[in-house]
């Protein structure tokens, strides 16, 4: 039996009527040589709203009792959907992470997928159901509900696909595919066919929404080919799978980060700064361009670093513990915003980052640092030029070219 997955998000499950269309489109393509699984979001705005009610009460809850409150909004979309599935006339089931057997280490909020197991999963297809798993959640070793960071039904439909040897993994939200650059922003952004694991991989992790990063990780490592699409505006994908390099050679996306914070590591002691490591990871909070020096001289050690705080549910009250421990140590500037350039040999030479910093410097743009690599030119700006730097980068590389 060939086996097709499909994952919907939020805004594709967003009320009762959407949820009987999704119904109606696995009817369509339900039939006993195919077996469907299909992952789901919490319905619209959920989860944002779990995260306020969890905030109502406390402003640091705990990670694990946040993942047990979260873990709820697939469950309620996966059962309604199953619900409007047998008003059809086909059976099927739901399933949680942990009833398809996703094991993950005990990381919550931000937990990575180690293992899948998908013995149950496999059985009711055999038996010609149609297999609805809330996304986004698994179970750790330690038997705890954890859920996988924002955009993790994602992962969780990707992760599947690799263990069921899936024909083709499926994302459906409400744009149809990959863009150049966000279309809310720039109304000329180009919609992209096709994408390659690495350039998308660069295009998550600097900002844009469409995939997430540890999604496309997985299937970059088991080889699963994305179709991205709109759920209810069929025609435009794009496709996210190997391709040869030098396809996309030069700038073919631009895409942003808004919230960016810069924080300054200065010490004589080269313990404090391990032992500031430490007590980051013990918060879950990825850092991002370390740039680190030691002067043998005065024997300090200084480094910058960049955070993201859109994951960190009490990033005001970790802010507040850091500066109580390291207050002559660390300083957090904010305000700041990341703009990325995507593409193929962009640090074969310096001419496309001579470029950029003409242009922005012409355009009265302060650029406050700058990271590269061949497939990526990130550039930090200040918040308040964010947008403009957005849309003279891809007038400049992608729509003049």
């Amino acid at each position: 039996m060939k086996v097709v997955v499909q994952k919907y998000g939020g805004s594709s499950v967003a009320d009762f009527e959407k949820i009987k269309l999704i119904a109606k489109k696995i009817s369509e393509i339900a039939n006993k040589d195919t077996g469907i699984v299909v992952v789901v979001s919490a319905m619209g705005k959920t989860t944002n709203q779990f995260i306020q009610m969890a905030k109502e009460i406390s402003e640091n809850p705990p990670r694990r009792e946040m993942d047990m409150l979260l873990s709820t909004g697939e469950r309620i979309t996966m059962s309604l959907l199953c619900i409007a599935i047998s008003e059809l006339g086909i059976d099927s089931i739901s399933l949680t992470g942990s009833q398809c057997g996703i094991i993950t280490d005990d990381r919550h909020n931000n937990a990575r997928v180690i293992e899948v197991r998908p013995f149950r999963v496999q059985d009711e297809l055999a038996k010609g159901k149609v297999v609805v798993v809330g996304g986004f959640q698994g179970v750790s070793y330690k038997r705890d509900i954890t859920t996988l960071g924002r955009g993790g039904s994602d992962t969780t439909a990707i992760a599947l696909s690799a263990a069921l040897n899936a024909e083709r993994c499926e994302i459906y939200s409400d744009v149809d595919g990959v863009y150049s650059a966000d279309p809310e922003i720039v109304k000329k952004a180009k919609h992209l066919d096709k994408v390659s694991y690495q350039h998308m991989q660069e295009m998550s992790s600097n900002g844009a929404i469409v995939l997430n990063s540890q999604a496309v990780q997985f299937a970059k490592e088991k080889n699963i080919a994305i179709y991205a699409r709109s759920t209810f505006k069929p025609g435009k994908e794009t496709i996210v799978r190997n391709f040869p390099h030098g396809i996309t050679k030069g700038v073919m996306a631009v895409v942003y980060e808004k919230n960016i914070i810069k924080v300054h590591f200065n010490s004589d002691k080269k313990s404090i700064f391990n032992k500031l490591l430490d007590d980051l990871e013990n918060e879950q909070i990825q850092i991002k361009e370390l740039n680190y020096f030691y002067y043998e001289e005065a024997k300090k050690f200084k480094c910058s670093f960049l955070i993201s705080p859109k994951d960190l549910y009490s990033w005001e009250n970790i802010e507040i513990k850091l500066i109580e421990n390291y207050k002559f140590e660390l300083k957090f500037e904010k305000d700041y915003s990341t703009l990325s350039l995507i593409g193929e040999g962009l640090n074969k030479d310096n001419s496309l980052l001579i470029d950029i910093i003409f242009l922005l410097k012409k355009n009265n743009i302060n650029i406050y640092g700058i990271s590269t690599t061949s497939y990526r030119i990130s550039i930090l700006v200040s918040k308040e030029n964010l947008e403009k730097s957005v849309k003279i980068c891809h007038t400049k590389w992608i729509e003049n070219t």
